[in-house]
């Protein structure tokens, strides 16, 4: 009987036994914030895969606590129920998070402003309500984010005009999905998407090809009006068919004019390309309610930010860095 060669079986079980798993991807979904959040990344140990979309998961509950305008406990409730009335203390991540709001609106003169929600609110899309002509001109001077007054050295806010309310709508999600990059990243994750409604944000690549985004055709939801190559990219679409009814043939969306209290018409999808999900977000909404020209004039402003627009006759309309070639 020949010798067994005992270095051999050793360095055989040694190597099996520290073999990785075959790496693959992973992908999971649940509805929170209001929108659907899909998480797909890429890992070589389904557990620690599968704790990572739960920590993405974790962190859109934590924000949604935080920040829903629907939650009668959240932050951002228990301001738009006392801050009229003196000032009041706050978190530091709301405190930032609304600082960054008041910035864009500087930016934009206006355009993104976060008291919309002062007439906002009045509107139900479910139900197909919105608030009469005496009703928004009663509330108007309620919208302007200038109505915020922020107090470093106290962390507070207060809100200088009765019946200011906001609303962080327009850039909560981007800063989830900016936070739930960041858990991935601090934990070791190099490749995943993570999308929150109408915002999306890519590390790495797809196994050394860019990952495929579609921007939603606004008037087919079966429909992409085109799909990008991405890496390393964050996008954002703010379009007029998201929460929506038709009455009287006018279409009433939850994008809202803050200089009106109505609906902005001028377009029906604005998608943004930048490096962070939260300032994509925001610019977004910004575009859409700028309208092509001024929007487009906006994009070309800012360094890294690329813009596809389709205006309100369907026609798609690129910033410079990103016009098909001829």
């Amino acid at each position: 009987m020949p010798k067994t060669n005992l270095h051999f079986i050793t360095f055989l079980f040694v190597f099996l036994t520290h073999t990785p798993a075959y790496a693959e991807w992973y992908k999971a979904n649940k509805a929170i914030m209001g929108t659907a959040i899909n998480v797909e990344l890429w890992h070589d140990n389904k557990k620690i895969a599968e704790a990572n979309i739960q920590r993405v998961f974790d962190e859109m509950h934590r924000i949604d606590r935080l920040m829903s305008p629907y939650k009668q406990n959240s932050e951002v409730s228990l301001i738009n129920a006392n801050a009229s009335n003196h000032p009041l203390k706050i978190s530091s991540e709301l405190f930032e998070l609304i600082k960054k709001s008041i910035n864009i609106s500087k930016l934009s003169n206006g355009a993104f402003d976060i008291t919309f929600a002062s007439v906002g609110y009045m509107y139900d899309y479910r139900k197909k309500q919105q608030p009469t002509k005496e009703e928004i001109s009663k509330r108007l001077k309620s919208i302007n984010y200038q109505n915020i007054k922020l107090d470093s050295s106290m962390q507070s806010i207060f809100f200088t005009q009765a019946n200011t309310r906001i609303d962080l709508g327009g850039i909560a999600k981007g800063h989830a999905v900016d936070n739930a990059i960041k858990l991935l990243q601090q934990h070791g994750i190099k490749q995943a998407m993570i999308s929150a409604g109408g915002d999306t944000r890519i590390i790495g690549d797809k196994n050394g090809r860019p990952w495929y985004v579609g921007i939603r055709h606004p008037r087919n939801k079966n429909k992409s009006a085109v799909i990008l190559p991405l890496n390393n990219t964050a996008i954002s679409t703010s379009g007029d068919y998201e929460r929506y009814f038709i009455k009287d043939n006018i279409r009433h969306h939850h994008i809202i004019n803050p200089s009106t209290g109505d609906s902005a018409r001028e377009l029906r999808s604005v998608s943004i390309l930048g490096s962070n999900s939260t300032t994509t977000d925001a610019l977004s909404t910004t575009v859409f309610i700028l309208g092509l020209h001024k929007g487009m004039k906006l994009v070309s402003s800012l360094k890294g930010i690329e813009a596809i627009i389709i205006d309100n006759n369907g026609q798609m309309h690129y910033s410079s860095g990103l016009k098909p070639a001829k």
